[in-house]
């Protein structure tokens, strides 16, 4: 199975065009989080009407798994925390999204929303034990923030990552996470597009200006990944013990 992971497009149009060009050449494109941006002048409920139909376009051409960012929150959910509430349309379209599952032959894909309070923590926790006890051969997570101490969250001043997910991860041991929201870590070089936690990898596509996201292909059928942005190209085998060392500086 071949999977797209682009995250942080930030209303980049150009790159949302070009992840629906290519989705059709993967089993799953997953956007890890942030499709939307608070910066734009244009408003969050117009990006997100472009963003659904970009969704819309991906989904007739694959299977896709989209999660919320920090960017995405719209307004409080029934709990009142800060949620991505335009997400239930993609969800109603039948696109996977925050909070749910999806099973692709052999491999379960876990999709957790940007979570806002103890009430978004504790389902987080919930759909974790969930999954865990039907998990197949290999399970996937799509998860917005990279964990914790992981080159994967390195800013380049300082490590800007999630404790929880790396307390999870620890606790689970999902085979792949797939993240974003740092943007500058697989371009700098204490940094990382990739990163290996006991028996999970974690990948960061990260993001870049123009017309081409940043990428990460996963392709767990033959075990490899490649990162692909503007500085060049790096690879790593599944069955690494460590994360790649960086050929790109």
């Amino acid at each position: 199975m071949r999977i797209l992971l682009v995250s942080d497009l930030h209303y980049n149009l150009p790159q949302l065009d070009w992840v629906v060009g290519a989705g059709p050449e993967f089993d799953l494109v997953v956007v890890a989080g942030d499709s939307l941006n608070i910066a734009s002048p244009v408003p969050l409920d117009a990006q997100s009407v472009v963003i659904l139909n970009y969704l819309a376009l991906l989904d007739g051409a694959t299977t896709v798994a989209v999660s919320s960012g920090n960017h995405d929150l719209t307004g409080p959910d029934a709990a009142g925390e800060q949620s991505a509430l335009w997400l239930a349309e993609a969800r109603a379209a039948g696109i996977p999204t925050d909070g749910d599952s999806l099973l692709l032959d052999d491999t379960l894909v876990t999709i957790c929303p940007w979570w806002d309070g103890p009430v978004g923590r504790e389902e987080a926790v919930a759909r974790f034990e969930r999954d865990a006890a039907r998990r197949p051969a290999r399970w996937v997570w799509v998860y917005h923030w990279p964990p914790l101490g992981s080159p994967t969250c390195w800013t380049g001043r300082k490590d800007y990552g999630d404790p929880d997910v790396l307390a999870w991860i620890g606790e689970y041991r999902p085979d792949v996470v797939l993240t974003g929201h740092v943007h500058q870590a697989p371009s700098t070089e204490a940094g990382s597009w990739a990163d290996r936690i006991g028996d999970t990898w974690v990948f960061n596509a990260g993001t870049q200006i123009g017309k081409t996201p940043a990428r990460v292909e996963v392709d767990l059928t033959t075990g490899h990944a490649r990162w692909v942005s503007i500085m060049g190209s790096e690879t790593c085998a599944l069955t690494d013990d460590a994360p790649p060392a960086r050929t790109v500086f």
